[in-house]
């Protein structure tokens, strides 16, 4: 009896866990001196040396883990700007997330991301 009433009260509890996308790969650049200081599409005020990125569609405030696989390095950055207007390009990093993960001497590579 009290193992029946013990599984009828837990069982709403039971939560599956959620199985964790494997990351996704996509070509990163970064931007900075030109865009300091003006206004991004969601009203920001953009800050090179911040962190944060700018996609084509995503949502304002969409967060991501970005990683760059040649550093091994990773950053967690919030969308509040559109671009990269280039093509075959994902994602503009600001210099300072850029800056975290070894992108910015190279410019333009390979990274991967995940939507948290």
């Amino acid at each position: 009896m009290f193992k029946k009433l013990l599984a009828a009260i837990a069982a709403p509890l039971l939560i599956a866990t959620p199985t964790l996308a494997a990351p996704q790969y996509a070509v990163a650049s970064w931007y900075g001196p030109g865009f300091h200081g003006r206004t991004t599409a969601n009203g920001e005020i953009y800050n090179q040396d911040g962190i944060s990125v700018a996609h084509k569609h995503l949502p304002f405030g969409t967060k991501l883990r970005i990683c760059y696989p040649t550093t091994g390095r990773c950053v967690q950055v919030k969308v509040n700007d559109r671009g990269p207007f280039i093509t075959g390009r994902t994602f503009d990093l600001s210099k300072g997330a850029a800056d975290i993960i070894g992108l910015t001497p190279v410019g333009v590579d390979t990274i991967t991301y995940e939507i948290l």
